[in-house]
This record gives C-alpha cells, sequence and structure tokens, in this order.
C-alpha cells in the first residue's frame, strides 16, 4: 500500500492505494496505529479477488460469514476507524459488484485487492472511542467516552 499526505487541517485527509494482494482490513488497522489515527472516516473504490462480507445475526451476536470467491468491483466501501481500548478499529460496509451486475453487501469482514482499491481517508480533529455495547456485544462508537 502506498500512502499520501493531502491536507493537514483542518482534518488531516491522506490517499491511500493498496496493490493487489494487500489485505485490506489488517494493513488499514496497522496504518492508523502506526499514523495514531484515532477518529477516521474513509471511502474507497476499486476491486478485489474475493472477500468475505459479514452479516450481524442478532440473537447470536455475531457475523455469519458470507464468503465471496470471486472476482469483484468495488462499488461503495465506506468505513471508519476509532478507538477500541487503545488500538484502532476498522468498521466498514461494502457493496461489491458482480460480472452480471448482481451486487451483495455486507460488513466487511477480509478483502483481498486485485488489482487495486484506492481510499480517502479523513481524520477528524477529535477522536472517537468505541466500548463494548453489552446488548449487542460490539464494539459500538460511545460519543461520551
Amino acid at each position: 500500500m502506498k500512502a499520501k499526505m493531502l491536507n493537514e487541517a483542518p482534518e488531516r485527509t491522506i490517499a491511500l492505494i493498496f496493490e493487489k494482494g494487500d489485505d485490506v482490513v489488517p494493513i488499514l488497522e496497522r496504518f492508523a496505529k502506526e499514523h495514531a489515527l484515532s477518529a477516521s472516516r474513509f471511502s474507497a473504490i476499486g476491486a478485489l479477488q474475493g472477500a468475505v462480507l459479514g452479516y450481524f445475526d442478532w440473537e447470536r451476536k455475531d457475523y455469519d460469514r458470507i464468503p465471496v470467491k470471486e472476482q469483484v468491483e468495488v462499488l461503495s466501501l465506506n468505513g471508519d476507524i476509532a478507538l477500541d481500548g487503545d488500538a484502532p478499529k476498522v468498521h466498514a460496509h461494502a457493496v461489491l459488484g458482480r460480472r452480471d451486475g448482481s451486487t451483495i453487501g455486507g460488513h466487511l469482514l477480509q478483502a483481498t485487492v486485485r488489482p487495486t482499491l484506492e481510499v480517502l481517508l479523513i481524520e477528524s480533529p477529535g477522536y472517537l472511542r468505541k466500548t463494548c455495547n453489552r446488548e449487542t456485544g460490539l464494539a459500538l462508537i460511545d460519543i461520551d467516552a
């Protein structure tokens, strides 16, 4: 992945260009940790050679895994990076386009880039902290933390 700072203030704006074979979520989390990102939002377009999406099962309090084992276009990838304890955590949703024009979407659990993914990441001046929500079992943004 390559990164370029586009703007420093009032919000830090960074372009991230992922390359073939990059695993999106861990690379984003590592970049966030290395650059002390704690309240970011991002959007992206590109393509993937495969992914695993998730649908949150309310009863089990866990994600049903939806494997995507084909080349797909990233029609929309939106998410945030917030602190979960002391570590940055990516929370992203994706809509992926298949060859026949159909789409599939959900929570992005895993994604492998092919040939590229272009991410525009914006870091806000404040920070957001995720805390474990007892009802869902999920780490959710807590604006009062």
